[in-house]
């Protein structure tokens, strides 16, 4: 029987992975990280404010977990707001974590527990079906200028990679409306929905930085990006397929079909 341990942010990813691992008979620690993790409150072992980093390793070891998932978003506090115990203290002195950017700092921070004797692994690896897959997966298929837009996309992503900027970008007509910055998907959906331009739509091209670290931090969408990007008259989505998560799969692709709307996975080797 497999340990797991579950670093729960918001959302109800972390909901799905423990429904998951429950019904594959593993065993599941849950520690919510309090103020970021209402959804999973209810299901949790243990809700640990997250600067408490060594009650939290504490709290895996006791209850004999070997492997380590993250999941849900987390919004990145001050350190001021950290308040970080003795263990998260040596951690944000030797690994320079003010400096870093979100990639940086979720590759360290898996890095330091996996010096701590965990196994962190990714949520696709507990969720098979979570990944999207390659080519048309809802809608129709993107036209010629949506494809360009698609290609477009993924070069503007592959360039801004180095400096750690978003994981999307929206295009028209070969024109860059938007990339996602802090604000997140459903704000730079709205920005680009007044900045869109006569014709076929926006497209958002959302993937993974080629730099990250794969277990922790999966690019993810779900209806309410769906929904926003219908009523903000987006022609459609592209994601790296294998490389991003698509929450309420079934719902996400009847709304997309019903609203001709494509979803579209691309190959990582495109980029």
């Amino acid at each position: 029987m497999r340990k797991i341990g579950l670093i729960a942010g918001g959302g109800t990813l972390p909901v799905r992975i423990i429904e998951a691992c429950k019904a594959a008979g593993h065993q599941i620690t849950t520690v919510a990280l309090s103020n970021h993790a209402d959804d999973v409150l209810p299901f949790a072992d243990a809700v640990l404010r997250m600067g408490a980093a060594g009650d939290i390793i504490s709290h895996f070891r006791a209850a004999g977990v070997t492997e380590l998932v993250m999941a849900g978003p987390v919004r990145r506090p001050s350190l001021s707001e950290i308040r970080p115990d003795a263990w998260g203290a040596k951690f944000l002195f030797r690994s320079g974590a003010g400096l870093l950017g979100d990639d940086g700092l979720l590759t360290a921070i898996a890095k330091a527990l996996e010096k701590e004797g965990f196994q962190v692994i990714g949520a696709g690896d507990l969720l098979s079906d979570i990944l999207a897959g390659d080519g048309q997966l809802a809608g129709p298929l993107p036209d010629a200028e949506a494809e360009a837009d698609i290609r477009r996309g993924i070069d503007v992503l592959a360039a801004l990679a180095p400096v750690d900027v978003g994981q999307a970008v929206v295009i028209q007509a070969g024109l860059v409306l938007g990339v996602e910055a802090v604000e997140g998907t459903d704000a730079l959906i709205r920005r680009c929905g007044l900045l869109k331009r006569e014709g076929s739509g926006p497209v958002l091209i959302k993937a993974p930085k080629q730099q990250q670290d794969r277990r922790v931090d999966l690019p993810t969408v779900g209806l309410s990006t769906v929904q926003a990007m219908i009523e903000n008259g987006f022609a459609g989505l592209a994601v790296e397929a294998g490389g991003t998560m698509i929450m309420e799969r079934e719902a996400v692709i009847e709304t997309a079909d019903k609203a001709g709307f494509f979803l579209f996975g691309f190959s990582p080797e495109a980029d």
